[in-house]
This record gives structure tokens, C-alpha cells and sequence, in this order.
């Protein structure tokens, strides 16, 4: 199946322009594939090996022994009683075709318990006389005429002797041997070695051709630019790849969201800082010039009041970034009792409501009322609602924060602030957002903050008129809990 254009492009080269640096990684990879799938192989040929050669030259050892054997009965036959002594009679002709080797020599020797020889060689090493038992051939190596030998011992009885033994020995060199050796171990490891060669050249080109598709993945990867976040095409992809390639589209994805919320972040924060900066450096640049006391001391307030706005906004800033939903997908919630922590929340807000004259008032429930959350990122939720009721509202005029539990947990809060018209009830929850004709200062993130922490509650955030038509109500409706416990965090 042939891969998309798209993805078989250039791979960037190292500086000498030959070897692609980003396929070092799959190269390692190839690598240990081989190194796993061949090294049982060649274990296996080296076991079979060792095992083959103890088991041919352990063939050719007993083949040959018995011929040997054969040898010294035969001549154990021939020994005769002559003149009440022991001679091997043998004939020439008999004696060639029982001693003449064509690939070997054969050495013999006949002798009495006693150590004396009756016929054959004298110049090759006896065994251990205890080791031998009669009419049972014992095999031992030696040396005769500077050869390495195989030499076969028989104690036995012989014609007209009654019970007196003679001992006979028969060496043979080791040529035969040694042929026999080598043509059965090659019949046996030759075969194996071919089949191990063959099987690792279908496991090599199993890998290549099983990394390929990895391969044109890798080169597609590597040669798009850091800012290009697109998913890679499925089409053509093989279906073995094709996992690998969905895996790598989510990681795609939530790059993306990533990348944008950050660029999100970074333009919401140039454009609302550009303003208070730039009155900052021109107040900055008034007190510099002025040698007026009282005005110097006017434009240092002025500085005092853009800088306590701009750590305001920066707090914001930094609240939205926080409370950003892909930027907390593991948050852990607990159960919480609203009723408390909206009345402890409003009670902080006292000093400040008294400032302006403002009846603030709390209107909760005597049981627990339990949600699913996170103390520290409601308690900012219920502030920023707090702050945007107590800043629009007049002097003299009203606040009221109620809990509800039915027919879900929720928190409303009531403000004698300009009524919102319908048709912006839902933009005041977009970021920077402010009605035209509002002559109070603020950042418009308020209500984008308390928006995004609902979200991560799974809560919802409306706006409606207030109940006495002057004003307006947030309501934040939770979900109920997911389950009740004996540990409750306010």
C-alpha cells in the first residue's frame, strides 16, 4: 500500500548532509529487535554445535571399538597350547586380513599374566591389570610409535589352558576416526547452520519490512516545523501503524489546545497590560520633570492607584490561567458545605460593603448543603461575584447571597447594580467584556474567572433580573454529589 505524498518527505541531514539524524532512534530500536529475536538463534546453533560434536566423535568412538574388539577376540581364537605353552597361530594370509589397514595401522600384543610376551609388539603402555575382568574388552588411549592410538584390552582363557588367561591388545591409530568424526558432524551441523542462517535472514528482512511504515512515520514527523500541529493523515496508513498514528493525533490535539491557550493567554495579557503600563511610564514621566511638591505627591498617588489596578489585573491574569480547564484535568474535588463556605465568604466582604453603605445580607440553610468541589478555587468564584456586585452597586443600595438545596446546590447572589440588557447577559462572561456607558473601573475578567471555575465544577452560571426588578442575580447551580462522606472541607 502506498503512504500518502504527504507524509514521504526529505529528512534533515546532519552536517556532513548524509545520515538522517532522527533515525538513530529507530536504528536502535532495529537493533535490539535483531538482537532479541537472533540471539535464541545463535544460542541455539552454538547448544546444537557443542551437543553434535560430543555426540559424533562418541559415534565414531563405539563404531570403531567394536571393530577393535572384534580384532582382539579373534586373535584370543588363535592362541593354541604348544608344548604346554601358549602361541598365537595365525597363518599370513589370516593375519593380513585381520591386522592390514588400508587408512590405519594396527599394532597387537600377546602376553602371559606374568608380564611376558608371547607374540606382537613390545613397545606400547598395559593398562591397570585391576581393571580388567575377564572376557570384558577394556578401551584406553596411548601412545605407540609417536601416534595417538585407540587400544583395546582382552584378558580370556584360551584353548587347552583350563583356567590360565592370557592377555591380549590391539591399538589402532585414529585416522578413521577422526573422518568419521568430521563428515557426521558436518551432516548434522551443516543443515542446522543453513537453517539458522536462513531463518535469521527472513527474521531480518521481517524487521525492515515491519519498521517501514515506522520509518516513513518518523520522516514525516521529523520534517514538519515545530508550529505545525496538524494531524498526520490516516489515509494509507497500514493498519498495524495505525494505533500508533490515532496516539499520536491526541498527542496532536492537546498540543494544540495546549498552544493555544497559551497564545490566548499571552495576547489577553500584552493587550490589558499595554494600557496601565504605558499610564504608569507617562506618570512616571511627569514626576521626573516636576519640581512642584504637591504635584509630584498627586502623580505618586496616581502611580499608587495604576499599580494597585495593574496587580489587580495581573491577579487575574494569572486566576484565569489557572482555573483554565485543559490546565487542571486532574483535580481532585472533595465534599464541601456551600452553606458554610458562602457565609464565611460574605462576612469578609462586611468592611467593604460598609464602606460604600451597602446592605449586605446572607440568606443560607440550617443543615449542610454538600457539592463536589474545590474550596480553595470556590471561594475565589464567590469573591469575584462579591466584587462585581459590590462595585456596581450604588451606594445605599443592596446585596443579598443566598444557598439554595433544592432542586440542586446552588448559590445566587443578588445586586441593585444597572440591570443588564438580555442581549448581553451571556458576553459579560466573556473575557474583557464590558457594557458600553459603565463608568466603573475593572478588568472584565471577573465574570470570565467565575465562568471557567464553573465549568471545572461541572457547574452552570446564569444571569437573570433580580425578584424586586431593580438589579440583576447570578445563579451557580452545582451538581449534586457524587457520594456522601464523613469529612467535609469548608
Amino acid at each position: 500500500m502506498k503512504w500518502p505524498e504527504r507524509l514521504i518527505m526529505t529528512t534533515r541531514e546532519d552536517e556532513s548532509g548524509s545520515a538522517p539524524l532522527q533515525w538513530s532512534a529507530l536504528l536502535r530500536v532495529r537493533r535490539k529487535l535483531l538482537v532479541w529475536l537472533l540471539s535464541p538463534l545463535v544460542l541455539l546453533l552454538v547448544v546444537d554445535g557443542l551437543a553434535s560434536y560430543y555426540i559424533s566423535d562418541n559415534f565414531a568412538s563405539v563404531a570403531y571399538d567394536r571393530t577393535l574388539a572384534e580384532r582382539a577376540r579373534e586373535l584370543l581364537l588363535r592362541i593354541r597350547t604348544i608344548d604346554n605353552n601358549p602361541q598365537v597361530v595365525i597363518s599370513p594370509s589370516a593375519e593380513r586380513i585381520l591386522l592390514d589397514e588400508v587408512e590405519d595401522r594396527l599394532f597387537y600384543r600377546v602376553v602371559r599374566p606374568d608380564n611376558h610376551l608371547l607374540s606382537g609388539e613390545t613397545y606400547f603402555a598395559l593398562p591397570d591389570l585391576g581393571q580388567l575382568i575377564s572376557n570384558k574388552p577394556y578401551f584406553y588411549d596411548a601412545i605407540v610409535a609417536s601416534e595417538p592410538v585407540r587400544v583395546v584390552a582382552l584378558k580370556g582363557p584360551y584353548e587347552g589352558s583350563g583356567r590360565e588367561e592370557v592377555l591380549v591388545l590391539v591399538a589402532e591409530t585414529l585416522n578413521k576416526r577422526r573422518v568419521l568424526f568430521q563428515e557426521s558432524l558436518a551432516g548434522v551441523v551443516m543443515p542446522q547452520l543453513l537453517i539458522v542462517i536462513l531463518v535469521a535472514s527472513l527474521v531480518w528482512l521481517g524487521v525492515i519490512r515491519g519498521l517501514a511504515p515506522l520509518r516513513m512515520l518518523e520522516r514525516s514527523i521529523a520534517s514538519r516545523s515545530h508550529l505545525d500541529l496538524s494531524p498526520v493523515l490516516i489515509e494509507g496508513v497500514p493498519g498495524r501503524v495505525r494505533p500508533l498514528v490515532d496516539e499520536i493525533n491526541a498527542l496532536m490535539a492537546r498540543l494544540s489546545e495546549v498552544l493555544e491557550f497559551q497564545n490566548r493567554f499571552i495576547a489577553d495579557a500584552a493587550h490589558q497590560l499595554r494600557t496601565p503600563v504605558a499610564g504608569l511610564k507617562a506618570q512616571i514621566e511627569i514626576v521626573l520633570r516636576e519640581s512642584d511638591p504637591e504635584r509630584i505627591r498627586y502623580s505618586m498617588n496616581q502611580i499608587y492607584m495604576g499599580m494597585t489596578r495593574l496587580s489587580r489585573l495581573v491577579t487575574q491574569l494569572l486566576s484565569l490561567a489557572r482555573n483554565e480547564p485543559n490546565a487542571i484535568r486532574n483535580l481532585q474535588l472533595q465534599l464541601i458545605d456551600l452553606n458554610r463556605l458562602v457565609f464565611e465568604t460574605t462576612m469578609e466582604w462586611v468592611p467593604e460593603a460598609l464602606r460604600k453603605g451597602i446592605d449586605l445580607g446572607f440568606d443560607g440553610d440550617d443543615v449542610p448543603i454538600l457539592i463536589n468541589g474545590d474550596p480553595v478555587r470556590l471561594k475565589e468564584l464567590i469573591n469575584n461575584l462579591f466584587d462585581n456586585a459590590i462595585r456596581y452597586t450604588p451606594d445605599n443600595g443592596r446585596v443579598t447571597a443566598s444557598v439554595l438545596s433544592d432542586p440542586s446546590p446552588a448559590f445566587t447572589l443578588s445586586d441593585d447594580g444597572p440591570a443588564i440588557p438580555v442581549e448581553e447577559r451571556q458576553r459579560v462572561f466573556e473575557r474583557f467584556h464590558r457594557l458600553l456607558g459603565s463608568n466603573t473601573e475593572g478588568s472584565g475578567l471577573g465574570l470570565a474567572i467565575v465562568n471557567e471555575i464553573a465549568k471545572i465544577h461541572g457547574a452552570t452560571v446564569d444571569l437573570m433580573e433580580d425578584k424586586d426588578g431593580v438589579g440583576n442575580t447570578f445563579v451557580v447551580a452545582f451538581p449534586p454529589p457524587l457520594a456522601s462522606s464523613a469529612h467535609v472541607s469548608f
